[in-house]
């Protein structure tokens, strides 16, 4: 008989797997879905909100959009740099994000 694997998500006190989508809390008080873009998955260029610099294809990534903004949240995805997305908190976007 095959081995279960424990359930992981909210309340089962194990970290989510790699690459699965997270919601993280903003210092502006929303909530983001934050989904990782593994490079192989990144067939586009582009620019990162927190340094302005390009996001060349193949490079992985992530994937940010507001949560509690419904249809229009999901328009306002942007596409960051893992490192600039883990240090926003320590500076400011270069970009608006509309």
């Amino acid at each position: 008989m095959p081995r279960r694997r424990p359930e992981r998500g909210k309340g089962s006190g194990l970290p989510p797997l790699p690459g699965q989508r997270r919601i993280e809390a903003g210092a502006d008080g929303f909530d983001y879905e934050v989904r990782p873009v593994p490079g192989a998955r990144a067939v586009k260029n582009y620019r990162c909100p927190g340094c302005d610099h390009e996001i060349r294809s193949g490079t992985a990534h992530v994937v940010v959009w507001p949560v509690d903004q419904g249809e229009a949240g999901l328009a306002d995805r942007r596409h960051w740099h893992t490192a600039c997305w883990a240090n926003r908190a320590t500076r400011s976007p270069t970009r608006k994000w509309s």
